[in-house]
């Protein structure tokens, strides 16, 4: 009797160690796993390199930013705001604060302070700067339905430029002189029934960029 409770015992220990060991090992994968994922995201909508450190001006409206924030979009774009850009969020139509928290919150942060240089520069295209703005959301966890109903309302809202062929000023920009940017009036007030609507539609539909686009209906340049 005493020697089956002896033999009892050892396998008793015996597999709480195995289901230890088995426990531990899926935790292992797990972490792994999530890795992976985390991975296959960045490099899905791009990747940072840096993290925005910013101070307060006395105007108490604006920001300048303290520490250089790259950003690489999924074509091998890099995006950069440089040491002593000042933002104050005005690249984004202030209806939108109130659905996205402030433009410098949470999740909206960094590709919040990208937008904003690329507006103030107006070196690429306004298209590129809103399709830049969308996947940095993503890239630092807005969802979709959140990111694209951003990209729609800057899309259809936003303040935007033109490169125009007749009177153009040339200017330098990596390495080539590219016409002057001079701004297009925004032609009609954001609307925010419009940008409900789109909301859910696109939380239903789940449609692409282009399709947004075309549905925003802003005349391309």
């Amino acid at each position: 009797m005493e020697k089956r409770k002896i033999i009892q015992s050892f396998v008793f220990f015996g597999f709480v160690a195995a289901f230890a060991a088995f426990g531990a090992d899926k935790e292992q994968q797990d972490q792994v796993s999530q890795a992976e994922q985390s991975d296959s995201a960045g490099s899905k909508w791009g990747s940072y390199d840096g993290e925005p450190v910013t101070k307060w001006n006395p105007d108490g409206r604006t920001m300048t930013l303290l520490t250089e924030l790259r950003y690489t979009d999924p074509n091998g774009n890099t995006w950069i705001a440089p040491i002593g850009s000042i933002v104050d969020g005005a690249s984004i139509p202030r209806y939108l604060w109130s659905v996205m928290g402030g433009p410098f919150e949470g999740r909206y942060r960094n590709a919040s302070v990208l937008h904003d240089v690329a507006y103030g520069d107006k070196k690429r295209p306004w298209q590129d700067c809103d399709r830049m703005f969308y996947f940095a959301m993503r890239c630092s966890g807005v969802s979709a339905v959140e990111a694209k109903t951003m990209f729609y309302a800057l899309y259809k809202f936003g303040h935007h430029w033109r490169f125009p062929i007749k009177r153009a000023k040339p200017v330098k920009f990596e390495g080539q002189l590219v016409a002057r940017a001079e701004p297009i009036p925004r032609a009609i007030p954001v609307n925010p029934a419009e940008i409900n609507e789109a909301r859910d539609w696109i939380q239903n539909a789940d449609p692409s960029l282009e399709q947004i686009e075309q549905r925003a209906g802003t005349e391309a340049w």
